[in-house]
């Protein structure tokens, strides 16, 4: 792990993700770095064991994935989350995502986290392709959710959605299916393949759903499709290669 401080450090030299792991346990921090380890993309800059160190090392250095551990002692971490996401927002030489990670596949974890501001929530029984991957995707700006999480979360706000905006009349029928892939996991690569689109149109039509919807991210316009009704996959993420 590089402990060099490198808040500093020009954007042409930053070539790899850097990421921080946070988790009150010190063999599951040691095991996530050294699974990272074997990627050429990827660098642990920094492991913290609470939240409160957390948001600490994320002032200190240029993070661009904080790997954040749920249940902690003190700051646990959504609160971490919620606050780390909150200091970026108002930064403007630093923009921090966050990918939740833990034991646990409850949805109610899930529906805090991304109320939060997470850009992702993963399990750590997870395989260490998936890591790397959600980490890739979560980097890039997009969205990553466990597929047995996500049904779960699905099941839960589906039950409880009440007075929320129909989202089928706010959007066109391309943002619908737009939308409908953004929910099955896909990146904007991977849906201008699909529908045959420039990555700019995508780009647009996804910007246009954040606005219309008035959500801050691509995980918060997927969270009130849910919650609304939306008719979404019954797969959110489907199977990855």
């Amino acid at each position: 792990m590089n402990t060099e401080n490198s808040r500093t450090l020009p954007a042409q030299l930053k070539t790899k993700t850097r990421v921080l792991i946070v988790d009150d346990q010190h063999m599951v921090r040691a095991g996530i770095s050294m699974l990272l380890s074997a990627e050429p993309d990827i660098e642990v800059v920094a492991e913290a064991g609470s939240g409160t160190e957390a948001l600490s090392m994320a002032r200190e250095y240029a993070v661009d994935v904080v790997l954040m551990d749920v249940r902690m002692p003190g700051i646990d971490g959504v609160q971490a989350t919620r606050k780390l996401v909150q200091e970026t927002r108002e930064s403007s030489d630093q923009l921090i995502r966050v990918l939740i990670m833990t034991t646990f596949d409850d949805e109610e974890i899930v529906a805090q986290a991304l109320q939060a501001g997470a850009s992702g929530y993963l399990l750590k029984h997870a395989l260490p392709t998936e890591i790397s991957v959600a980490i890739r995707r979560v980097a890039a700006g997009e969205t990553w959710l466990d597929a047995t999480a996500a049904t779960r979360l699905v099941n839960r706000i589906r039950a409880s959605s009440t007075d929320l905006p129909d989202v089928s009349t706010l959007l066109t029928r391309r943002e619908q299916e737009v939308l409908r892939l953004v929910a099955a996991g896909m990146s904007n690569h991977e849906i201008r393949d699909l529908l045959v689109l420039s990555e700019a149109t995508v780009k647009t039509h996804v910007a246009r759903i954040l606005f219309k919807t008035g959500s801050r991210d691509r995980a918060s316009a997927v969270a009130l499709a849910y919650r609304s009704g939306f008719t979404l996959p019954d797969d959110p993420v489907p199977k990855r290669s």
